[in-house]
């Protein structure tokens, strides 16, 4: 096992703060800072988007090259480079207009691209390229998702004897297991690595190519972002058919939880609510509570429990479970505040909701990050009602706010929140089991209850929650460890 410094080459189609869609763009990001302060190489491939603003971020032609693409031929690229900002990361932008000068990353109108097959087949076999421009010897090549999957594939076949690849070691990250980049077979003549690997067990998923699958089989280790995820995408309910692949490799499979960055979700000082609180004195909450209750057009009423919701509303987050219960919820003596976009229905369904009851609902379709601070710190309840949850983050946040989670127990919400236990009174939030409206319904009015006729419970509650701290440093040096132990089994599963 190698000591010291590693040089780590991450691949990744989002990272914050250059193009940001979701919580993989804080993982990369956070993951790379805290790696290069511990004095590993740490350098970051990525689409160089239209979105990117490459004046702000002082992005530089470093190379030119071209990127062999099967029978589509060999594309010319320029690499563009920067520095992660507050790091000593690098950073390198595949820029190819043709694919990536676009105003989205991923799609429009909730449905992706049609050529994302080529787009992220094109960062993946740049990023080993790149490598070889650059005359870097990489220990980890680490993947995130289904967009650079094929990393791992590539390594293990048309890069295996590759002076500066070959005894490289490879981890993939999977961050949502819903999304596994699905295409039609005839990519297999783009990746090039042969009809031979179209099988069962590698990259053939019903008479098409699945590259989350193909990186499952091919990397040196894998990871998924909670440990309560391991053994949930062992399962064909979660895993979305490939649970056999995922059982195979079960043994090279971990669990790692994402971390918080607490400079930013920090009540002690977060600038953009309208009052600081901390563990040991909460008067700033209530004023906070208030600032949202005025801000949401609700009634400012200090003894009502007031809900929070931050989220996409898609299915996955158990959006519909919420509208199935609404009228229920409202009939107790609540007021809830929902920040979010998503499917089309649940704009029109929930925005009806508001119209209906103005002095206990509040809507607002998009994403505020004012809004979304403000409702971490004013509420006392988060929802997170998921049909499965990877990792969340946004549970982590209201804890640090003291607002209590009430979830349903899967993935990282099982992993992050404690039940409260009415016996001893302790725990950090509230967790039902069952995906139905009547469960989600019983546990808002178990948290309501608590909150009217239990106040040393609730007190105890905020206290605990308030005291939980999921850093970043411990999160980092569990992947600092899952590198070294790749490099111990270098050469993959070929």
């Amino acid at each position: 096992m190698k000591d010291g410094p590693v040089t780590v080459v991450m691949a990744a189609s989002e990272m914050s703060p250059f193009a940001k869609e979701g919580g993989l763009g804080d993982v990369v990001y956070a993951l790379s800072r805290r790696l290069s302060s511990w004095g590993h190489d740490v350098r970051v491939v990525l689409p160089c988007y239209a979105s990117i603003d490459r004046e702000r971020y002082g992005l530089r032609l470093l190379a030119t090259m071209d990127v062999p693409m099967g029978v589509l031929g060999r594309i010319p690229c320029r690499v563009m480079e920067g520095s992660v900002p507050a790091s000593d990361a690098r950073a390198y932008f595949i820029r190819y207009d043709p694919y990536y000068a676009r105003r989205h990353l991923y799609g429009h109108d909730g449905k992706g691209f049609t050529d994302n097959d080529r787009r992220y087949a094109l960062l993946s076999r740049a990023t080993l390229e790149l490598v070889r421009v650059l005359g870097l010897k990489p220990d980890i090549f680490h993947a995130h998702d289904w967009q650079t999957a094929v990393v791992p594939v590539f390594m293990n076949t048309l890069y295996r004897d590759d002076p500066f690849i070959g005894n490289s070691a490879s981890l993939l990250t999977i961050h949502n297991m819903l999304h596994q980049g699905v295409f039609d077979k005839s990519l297999m003549d783009v990746l090039e690595i042969g009809w031979r690997h179209f099988h069962y067990r590698e990259l053939e998923f019903f008479d098409r190519v699945n590259l989350l699958k193909g990186g499952i089989y091919h990397a040196t280790l894998i990871n998924t972002v909670s440990p309560t995820y391991v053994s949930e995408i062992q399962r064909p309910e979660f895993a979305y058919g490939i649970d056999g692949v995922l059982r195979d490799r079960r043994f090279d499979l971990y669990g790692i939880l994402n971390g918080v960055d607490y400079d930013e979700w920090n009540p002690e000082k977060d600038p953009l609510i309208a009052a600081n609180f901390s563990r040991d004195d909460l008067s700033g909450k209530h004023l906070c509570k208030g600032d949202l209750q005025q801000a949401a057009g609700l009634p400012r009423r200090p003894d009502v429990p007031l809900l929070g919701l931050v989220s996409r509303l898609v299915k996955q987050k158990g959006i519909d479970i919420l509208a199935e219960a609404s009228h229920r919820i409202l009939s107790l003596d609540v007021q809830i505040v929902l920040l979010g976009s998503g499917e089309p229905w649940s704009h029109f369904f929930f925005e009806e909701l508001a119209r209906d009851h103005p002095e206990k609902f509040a809507c607002r379709i998009g994403f505020d990050n004012v809004m979304a601070h403000k409702i971490m710190a004013g509420s006392d309840f988060f929802l997170l009602p998921s049909r499965f949850e990877p990792c969340g983050l946004t549970q982590m946040y209201s804890l640090r706010y003291g607002t209590l989670p009430i979830v349903r127990a899967t993935g990282g919400l099982n992993d992050t929140v404690e039940n409260f236990d009415g016996a001893t009174l302790e725990g950090t939030g509230f967790k039902f089991y069952d995906l139905t409206a009547g469960a989600l319904f019983n546990t808002i009015g178990w948290a309501v209850h608590t909150y009217h006729h239990n106040r040393q419970a609730m007190e105890n509650l905020i206290r605990h929650a308030m005291g939980k701290r999921f850093a970043w440093e411990e999160s980092a040096r569990k992947y600092e460890s899952l590198y070294r132990l790749a490099l111990e089994r270098r050469g993959g599963v070929i």
